[in-house]
């Protein structure tokens, strides 16, 4: 069980030496120990293949030293000449031993740098392409739901936007969790590991030219900071912010969140439903899940549904979102549906694989 100060924004001091790291998601590689293992193996074999030709066409090489060459000088012949350091005091002298040695040795020692090399240049060229995948990804990312804190409620609300068809390149999570930044990659989301509170890390979000912000984190405080912090630098993007505290709400509301839900009351209140009617209960929890069962959504009034009551709707219409005014489905002023309301209905949710049925004003 997680106590209050346990934040997931205020970690402790080991994490914060590797916050403001931005993480893609990973492409399935091998293991880095088990590749140096293998180059090793290969690089062994090289020189033991390299070894045993040379032992076996001893007699063909010369050695100024005591002009016999035993099996220590093959092992010395074939580490100098793989690495191409080539002293001179082993050297092939007959025909046979000069032909193995254009046709085995010379390739084998070609074999033998790739592999040794070849570690290097992967290294080099993994972060080329890695650097070369993050710019990229600042270029083209725009428009993007950024996810602060990817604790139960941060994941939750982020299952329920993918539900509706979000898809995972426009998700950016930041958390100061380097462990949780690794699941969320594992899972094929970018990460940002860092304070959410501090601009710097909200920018290499790219917090300002996101669309939508979802702030998730387990203190109240830490999530006014953070609204605070994320309205600067992006005046017009949608936020929506969780609170612990009813009474931290309007804080949070006047600090620039455009919603506010309140956890623990709206789990409370589910609960104490769920005890009056347990069939109330289910139906409130199916709402609230999307994908499955009934769905409730916000669209646009449709063009058939202009100068119509809320009642004669095809959709089951709850509520009519004029303007900045939120209107029930009783009362009076909902209507006649005006062309420009946006409905929050009721409907049947789409099975997976189903086309996706897009509501526009002209419809």
């Amino acid at each position: 069980m997680k106590l209050h100060g346990q934040d997931s924004m205020a970690r402790g001091a080991d994490e914060k030496l590797v916050s403001r790291r931005i993480k893609l998601p990973k492409r399935v590689v091998e293991n880095p120990l088990r590749q140096v293992t293998k180059r090793l193996l290969m690089a062994l074999f090289v020189l033991f293949l390299t070894v045993f030709i040379v032992w076996l066409d001893r007699d063909g090489y010369h050695d100024n030293a005591n002009e016999q060459v035993d099996l220590l000088d093959c092992f010395y012949y074939a580490t100098v000449t793989l690495s191409t350091t080539g002293y001179g005091d082993i050297v092939p002298y007959s025909d046979s031993a000069r032909l193995i040695n254009i046709l085995l040795i010379t390739p084998l020692r070609v074999l033998f740098l790739i592999i040794l090399v070849g570690t290097t240049l992967e290294v080099l060229t993994e972060r080329t392409r890695e650097e070369w995948r993050l710019k990229s990804w600042r270029k083209n990312l725009r428009e993007h739901t950024v996810v602060i804190g990817f604790g139960t409620k941060g994941r939750s609300a982020l299952l329920t936007l993918l539900a509706t068809g979000l898809s995972k390149e426009q998700v950016v999570i930041v958390d100061p969790s380097a462990k949780v930044i690794d699941t969320a990659n594992a899972e094929g989301f970018t990460g940002v590991v860092g304070d959410a509170t501090r601009s710097e890390v909200l920018l290499r979000a790219e917090l300002q030219k996101a669309r939508q912000i979802v702030i998730a984190t387990q203190r109240d405080d830490t999530a006014v900071l953070v609204t605070l912090t994320a309205r600067q630098l992006n005046r017009g993007a949608k936020i929506v912010a969780a609170v612990r505290e009813e009474e931290n709400a309007p804080l949070l509301r006047q600090s620039g969140a455009d919603a506010v839900i309140t956890s623990a009351s709206a789990a409370g209140r589910l609960l104490g439903l769920s005890v009056l009617s347990p069939s109330a209960g289910t139906v409130m929890e199916d709402l609230i899940q999307q994908g499955s069962g009934l769905d409730l959504i916000e669209r646009p009034a449709r063009k058939s549904e202009a100068g119509k009551s809320v009642r004669d709707t095809e959709d089951l219409v709850v509520s009519v979102v004029r303007g900045h005014r939120l209107l029930p489905y009783d009362d009076p002023h909902a209507s006649p549906i005006q062309l420009t309301d946006r409905l929050i209905t009721i409907v049947r949710a789409t099975p997976p694989g189903s086309p996706q049925v897009k509501f526009g004003p002209a419809d």
